[in-house]
């Protein structure tokens, strides 16, 4: 087995852990939508836990990457904070799914404790690299930039659960929209669009 089909088992279940969560991975599900016997998954991931906390691990990874992206590409740190939902938007645009480590947030209790981890890392990434910009753009000082980057988060998260139930990514953009309008996240530039990042 070589690495692309380590790479398509990933894929696979990235894809059905957005859908249904850490307790909808299943070996030989994901066995059938790769292609190979479910025995292949478990050469690269022995266990349940192990495809689970690699599947967090490269989700939140591959955000960072997306998030580092959007701030090399703007010099504005405004401007970068203003697009930080979109990075939330892609998975409800990608068939109505969720944030992968939101969903398995959600389901904490029952994850191993490796999985805990790498979901709290996507976490821990979102809100660090929040707080930076927000102390960048001068929206908030130091003392004050985690709780209001946790604040962020936390409501950009809740956005995407409220219009994945629904089934309404235009009520995701109108709740974002709320969230502008009472200054948790910075109002659009005059004449600007704030929509259209493409993250990893």
């Amino acid at each position: 087995m070589g690495s692309n089909a380590r790479e398509d088992i990933l894929a696979a279940a990235r894809r059905t852990a957005q859908a249904h969560g850490y307790s909808g991975l299943n070996f030989r599900d994901l066995a059938n939508e790769v292609g190979i016997k479910s025995a292949s998954i478990h050469y690269h991931f022995p266990t349940k836990a192990d495809l689970g906390a690699a599947v967090a691990q490269r989700y939140w990874e591959d955000t960072a990457a997306a998030l580092d992206a959007m701030r090399a590409a703007s010099a504005d740190p405004l401007d970068c904070l203003r697009r930080y939902p979109d990075i939330f938007r892609k998975s409800l645009e990608n068939d109505n799914r969720m944030c992968l480590c939101s969903y398995m947030a959600a389901e904490y209790d029952d994850l191993p404790d490796a999985v805990k981890t790498q979901v709290q890392a996507f976490a821990d990434v979102n809100v660090a690299w929040l707080g930076q910009a927000l102390e960048a753009a001068g929206v908030a000082s130091a003392s004050e930039s985690e709780s209001r980057a946790r604040a962020i988060f936390a409501a950009i998260a809740g956005a995407q659960l409220i219009a994945r139930s629904r089934s309404d990514l235009a009520l995701y953009d109108a709740v974002v929209d709320s969230y502008r309008a009472a200054g948790l996240l910075p109002a659009p530039a005059a004449g600007s669009t704030v929509r259209g990042t493409k993250p990893a």
